[in-house]
């Protein structure tokens, strides 16, 4: 099953533009820029399920636990977010109850009604993330990021570097905690599923061809890793 986070910059009409530019809004800040359209060719390759969070993260972030201060950010990188300053209590509750709650209700509802067919589910979360970050520049073109769960992420990462050329990450530029990250602490890891956090570079997937060769690209990692994982037990 797929989980798309940060799937869409998305903001309630309500709540304007949070006080940010247009060009904003269309930055790594407030979505995972390829990330969704990624996950759909996957999902459609695998036959997989997928849920999607289609508001933006700076609205309430959905990989956040609700209690952590980066849940609803008053600056993301470097760049401030006045919408989100000095929200009251009722203000941060009620964008948890009608964007956060949502979405992790139905990916609960998903894996509660797979588990009761008895069909083994694999949980993956997919990510992108910047080329340059505060004036550095990733070399890496993707990571694999895992916490207590990690042996079917391993076999992800083993099976992405098999291909010549590619510079696969291990638990960078991003290390999955329960601290920084929600979706797969909280759907896969606790109920011991097999989980991983996928995170693509968004120059290498702004484009239709783009998308379409990493989705070709993880899906077939994804497969592999699951042949290998089953053989493992």
């Amino acid at each position: 099953m797929i989980a798309v986070d940060h799937a869409s910059a998305r903001i309630p009409k309500r709540l304007g533009s949070l006080g940010l530019s247009p060009r904003d809004l269309e930055r790594h800040i407030a979505w995972d820029i390829g990330a969704l359209a990624v996950a759909q060719r996957v999902a459609a390759k695998l036959d997989a399920p997928l849920v999607a969070q289609n508001y933006s993260r700076l609205v309430v972030d959905c990989n956040r636990d609700p209690g952590v201060t980066t849940s609803i950010p008053v600056v993301s990188e470097s760049t401030g977010i006045p919408g989100n300053v000095g929200l009251s209590a009722a203000e941060a509750a009620a964008r948890r109850r009608e964007i956060f709650e949502p979405y992790h209700a139905q990916l609960r509802a998903l894996l509660d009604e797979r588990e009761h067919r008895g069909e083994q589910s694999v949980l993956v979360a997919q990510h992108s993330m910047t080329d340059v970050f505060k004036g550095a520049r990733r070399e890496m073109h993707a990571a694999i990021l895992y916490n207590r769960e990690r042996r079917f992420a391993r076999h992800v990462l083993q099976a992405l570097r098999e291909e010549r050329g590619l510079v696969v990450a291990e638990n960078r530029p991003y290390a999955l905690s329960d601290a920084t990250d929600y979706t797969v602490p909280r759907h896969g890891e606790a109920r011991g599923l097999p989980c991983v956090e996928i995170e693509i570079r968004q120059d290498l997937i702004r484009s239709e061809a783009g998308q379409a060769e990493w989705a070709e690209r993880i899906g077939s990692a994804l497969a592999e890793a699951w042949r290998r994982f089953g053989a493992d037990r």
